[in-house]
């Protein structure tokens, strides 16, 4: 029994190095290929991922076709694998991030709205940004700290904990500060701690419920999970909120990365509509940011990266 429970050690203590030489070289190695040849790798990738389907891809499609019931089965098809594409180029993205330089990352990046959180990160005060599984997140937040303020985020500990550490020192590299959702000390403590410490955008990827402890909303027409950490954070410090919606769209000549940009809608401040206790007033912001990120996962539905589960038929 005892070897074969050390072989099975061995086994894992094997596969978690192959992972993170895995992750290792492709932040270097993709580093160094031309632009054209890495996304042309990596949208390869992702169609062989849509032919082989699986368990994630038909989560994408299923997510896909709740948030866009008047497409046929060929229009789906179509758009799986522009959502695939889309999901890949956010990890080429992702691993080339380190390389950019502030000039690129601008180029590269539009927004509209900032003016709102940006009137309160010039007066060195936080200002709580809820964002989806939209976009480029990372290279969005890279753009913000290097335009609004210094970015503190949430992030799942992923296993094994080198790839993890990885994903903190190069997210650090950016100006992110991470503060982890297990393993550590109480995030939400954390997040209290920055956002009254000022000076920070605290940016949480809150459209899935990762606690068992979030609140149900109406997302694309469907009743949905998602977390209400950023409205709980923001009523309990007067931090005010913003809801960001990030999505692709083909870039001009001379700008963008791979052929495309990254563009940030920024919601205007987002106050309770009703009266009452916390939480029907985090119901109520939450709610509100579902529906601003809603019009862009119908208008720009491929930029959707959502391949778990979010709505609530399918949580049971």
């Amino acid at each position: 029994m005892r070897g074969t429970s050390d072989a099975a050690i061995a086994t894992r203590d094997l596969r978690d190095q192959l992972t993170v030489a895995g992750f290792k070289l492709g932040w270097r190695a993709l580093r160094g290929l031309p632009e054209p040849v890495a996304y042309g790798l990596f949208n390869r990738i992702a169609d062989v991922a849509v032919r082989r389907g699986g368990r994630r891809v038909e989560r994408l499609r299923a997510n896909y076709q709740k948030a866009r019931p008047e497409l046929d089965e060929a229009s789906l098809d179509s758009l799986v694998r522009a959502g695939m594409r889309s999901y890949m180029r956010y990890y080429c993205e992702a691993f080339r991030l380190p390389s950019l330089s502030r000039e690129q990352i601008d180029r590269a990046v539009v927004s509209r709205g900032a003016d709102g959180p940006r009137l309160f990160t010039e007066k060195g005060e936080t200002a709580v940004v809820f964002v989806g599984h939209l976009g480029n997140f990372d290279l969005a937040a890279a753009w913000a700290a290097g335009t609004l303020a210094p970015v503190t985020t949430v992030a799942e500990r992923l296993k094994p904990e080198e790839v993890f550490q990885e994903f903190v020192a190069f997210r650090n590299a950016i100006d992110m500060d991470i503060i982890p959702l297990t393993g550590g000390d109480d995030p939400f403590a954390a997040l209290v701690q920055a956002a009254r410490a000022g000076g920070r955008l605290i940016a949480l990827a809150s459209d899935r419920d990762l606690t068992s402890n979030g609140v149900e909303v109406d997302l694309v027409g469907h009743p949905a999970r998602m977390a209400k950490g950023p409205a709980v954070l923001s009523l309990l410090t007067g931090a005010p909120l913003y809801c960001a919606a990030i999505h692709y769209e083909p870039a001009p000549k001379g700008h963008g990365l791979g052929g495309y940009r990254t563009v940030i809608e920024f919601s205007e401040r987002l106050h309770p509509r009703v009266d009452g206790p916390t939480a029907a007033k985090a119901q109520d912001l939450i709610q509100q940011c579902a529906d601003h990120l809603s019009v862009t996962i119908r208008q720009h539905t491929s930029s959707w990266h959502m391949l778990q589960r979010v709505f609530v038929e399918d949580l049971s």
